[in-house]
């Protein structure tokens, strides 16, 4: 069985077992957290699209790791000008597994 979800603004196909990076959820290390933006069910022939969510279907989670990802440096210059300007971002994500696919 596999999900689609929301999660961060961003859509991930998901089953159970998968690893995956997503935005920072406020969650520590070893808890279980419950992602309920799930847009769409399916297990082989047969599939659930919500609109916009399928009503009752949930997908759990395992938090393995919170982190930040690799540094993102932006550079603005503009020539003969004496205009430099340089600094960096890194994101902060959370890493989970997929314990369980619940359709709705």
């Amino acid at each position: 069985m596999y999900a689609v979800i929301r999660s961060g603004g961003k859509q991930y196909r998901v089953s159970e077992g998968d690893v995956l990076r997503v935005e920072k959820l406020p969650a520590e290390v070893g808890e279980t957290v419950e992602l309920n933006e799930v847009l769409m069910v399916g297990e082989g022939g047969n599939v659930q699209v919500g609109q916009p969510q399928v009503d009752g279907a949930g997908v759990q989670a395992e938090v393995l790791e919170q982190g930040r990802n690799r540094k993102v440096e932006v550079t603005k210059f503009k020539r003969r000008k004496g205009y430099r300007r340089h600094h960096g971002h890194r994101q902060p994500y959370t890493k989970v597994k997929i314990t369980g696919v619940r359709a709705g």
